[in-house]
């Protein structure tokens, strides 16, 4: 990289781009250097970035919500970048979207190939693994995508926790979580482009504080893409109405008909899960919604998701949120109050 020019970031959008991380990532990226002088002292600074929009064409297009885009250029006329973002290209977590994108895929290869650094923003991943770049690597998107990596892209090891995943960092590669961990990327790039001091600033101007819990508070348990094994299905269906119960894992075995290792064998196929982590998981989101609304006692939650140990249950709800379940209380019933205006 010279020191006679600015450092170059593209920002790859789709008309299934979120115009909030394509105009924010460009709005502060673009008002690095040039905005916090600005703020403290009234006197604009320079702008150290040089920060571009740019699609498959060029051609200026809609993305969703129906916000326009102009592009400052098609991808094929940039052979030289710093860094890229692939904007979240939003996709449904049961549709697969290979083939959807060849020309930004190629390109993609062809940028990393050349020595850039290469991101993305939530479903921005699906790109990259597309590519194969990520293949051997760790990497994060939004949560609801774990189930399509891990049947799709099994040679990427997918960091469903994770709102920045910096382990492919050397191989020029770094992916950020759900929309809004584009925070915590455009803080990542200030400071690798321009500075710890910088991306300091920057954050202090934007109210930046980003995600530092992870993931793990925010997610779901979603529904598996597919499942053909209708022994597993009608044990999906009993736990669901039985998560409480007792040995729930020895009484899906006994229902189902199987051997044990052939229905943990079978289960796992076709949900992702062990059947223990089913169970568990299930328990969690149970007790995550009475946290978020009710006042019961975490012993007595923890009791009624079928768990009589207080600390089993706070060590199990840790582990699946990353938070214990006061914290977890805490944090949503606080989203609540601002809800509703307190």
């Amino acid at each position: 990289m010279s020191s006679h020019r600015k450092p170059s970031i593209a920002l790859l959008a789709a008309p299934e781009t979120s115009a909030s991380v394509l105009y924010g990532l460009y709005d502060v990226l673009l008002s690095v250097g040039a905005v916090y002088p600005d703020m403290v002292n009234g006197v604009p600074g320079d702008e150290l970035l040089d920060v571009r929009i740019v699609s498959a064409d060029g051609n200026p297009f809609h993305c969703i919500g129906n916000i326009p885009v102009e592009p400052h250029a098609a991808i094929q006329d940039i052979s030289t970048l710093d860094a890229i973002v692939v904007c979240d290209m939003y996709t449904s977590i049961y549709d697969v979207p290979k083939g959807r994108y060849p020309r930004e895929v190629e390109w993609l290869e062809r940028m990393h190939a050349s020595g850039a650094l290469i991101t993305s923003v939530c479903s921005g991943a699906l790109l990259l693994a597309e590519s194969g770049i990520l293949d051997g690597h760790a990497a994060t998107a939004h949560w609801a995508y774990r189930d399509m990596f891990q049947r799709h892209f099994p040679k990427i090891t997918f960091r469903n926790a994770s709102v920045l995943c910096l382990a492919a960092e050397s191989d020029r590669i770094v992916t950020a979580g759900g929309v809004s961990a584009w925070h915590d990327l455009t803080v990542y790039l200030i400071a690798r482009f321009c500075g710890y001091r910088t991306a300091i600033e920057t954050a202090k101007v934007f109210l930046i504080s980003g995600h530092s819990e992870g993931q793990s508070p925010y997610s779901v348990m979603t529904r598996p893409m597919e499942c053909n094994d209708r022994s597993i299905s009608e044990c999906q269906l009993w736990i669901a109405d039985n998560y409480s119960t007792v040995k729930p894992v020895e009484k899906m075995i006994e229902r189902s008909g199987l051997k044990s290792r052939t229905f943990s064998r079978r289960f796992r196929a076709a949900t992702g899960f062990t059947p223990i982590e089913y169970v568990q998981a299930l328990r969690i989101e149970e007790a995550k919604q009475m946290l978020e609304t009710d006042q019961l006692s975490s012993g007595d939650v923890g009791s009624a998701v079928g768990y009589d140990d207080p600390a089993s249950f706070r060590r199990i709800f840790k582990r699946g949120t990353g938070l214990s379940p006061a914290a977890y209380r805490k944090k949503f019933q606080r989203i609540s109050q601002i809800a509703k205006g307190n």
